[in-house]
């Protein structure tokens, strides 16, 4: 959709990995985090001011040509926006997808019945897909800012307070969900925030990540049906992403 050619797509992979890795060792230097971030963060700028000149001088079909050439009221967005917004929507359609595909599978391999009635019908592809970003919550937490005094459960704040919003806690919520520690991919109504909840910072990319999730699955369910792990996850060692490094497998390919 952005229009990354096809031989720098290791360098957002690997950026991606180093941005979100929560200073995990093995994918950044343990040392100095910060500055393995910076570069990570640079490299992407670096692609979107190469791929911005590009598509200015020969627009294409692509989400960074309209980007680069659009104006509003006489105004174009800056360099600066263009690359933050570039990073913002590689980093996160690749890594919170990819992460609840990931985990997605370890769930179904923990809950077989669940895996075996999905298999068998597909109408429960919507209602499986809800239940897998909430039983993920691949982004753990964001923090936001009180606009105005006010109080929340018996909690007063003031204007200007920092909040955690935990996800993966709002997402077994026994208020909001019967049998929240159940895995049921037939769970409706779903009322999960694991696309960050209502209004303006409710995700992007969600009706996209939904479909990618959806058509993953079912494909996976046909091409290797006999699809197993074999070993517990490898984790990645972060507090904001609830990422998996590596989750053995093995599959024949039979059907």
């Amino acid at each position: 959709m952005m229009g990354v050619p096809e031989e720098d797509r290791l360098l957002v992979l690997n950026a991606s990995n180093t941005i979100l890795s929560g200073g995990d060792p093995e994918l950044t230097d343990e040392e100095d985090p910060l500055t393995a971030l910076l570069e990570a963060g640079m490299n992407m700028a670096a692609l979107m001011e190469r791929l911005a000149a590009e598509r200015v001088a020969n627009p294409t079909d692509d989400l960074t040509t309209a980007l680069v050439n659009s104006e509003v009221d006489g105004e174009k967005l800056t360099h600066q926006e263009i690359a933050s917004f570039f990073i913002l929507l590689l980093v996160a359609g690749n890594e919170t997808t990819r992460t609840a595909i990931a985990q997605g599978l370890f769930a179904l391999s923990e809950n077989p019945d669940q895996r075996a009635a999905w298999m068998a019908d597909p109408s429960l592809d919507k209602t499986a897909v809800e239940e897998i970003v909430r039983w993920v919550s691949p982004v753990t937490w964001m923090r936001r800012t009180a606009t105005r005094d006010g109080e929340v459960n018996g909690h007063s704040f003031k204007e200007g307070d920092k909040f955690l919003l935990f996800y993966a806690a709002a997402n077994r919520d026994p208020e909001a969900f019967e049998n929240p520690h159940r895995f049921d991919v037939s769970r409706n109504p779903n009322n999960h925030v694991g696309f960050g909840g209502h209004g303006p910072h409710f995700c992007l990319g969600a009706h996209l990540a939904r479909r990618e999730l959806a058509v993953t699955f079912r494909r996976l369910f046909e091409i290797c049906p006999d699809l197993e792990i074999t070993g517990e996850p490898d984790r990645l060692r972060s507090s904001f992403v609830n990422g998996l490094k590596r989750l053995p497998a093995r599959f024949t390919g039979q059907r």
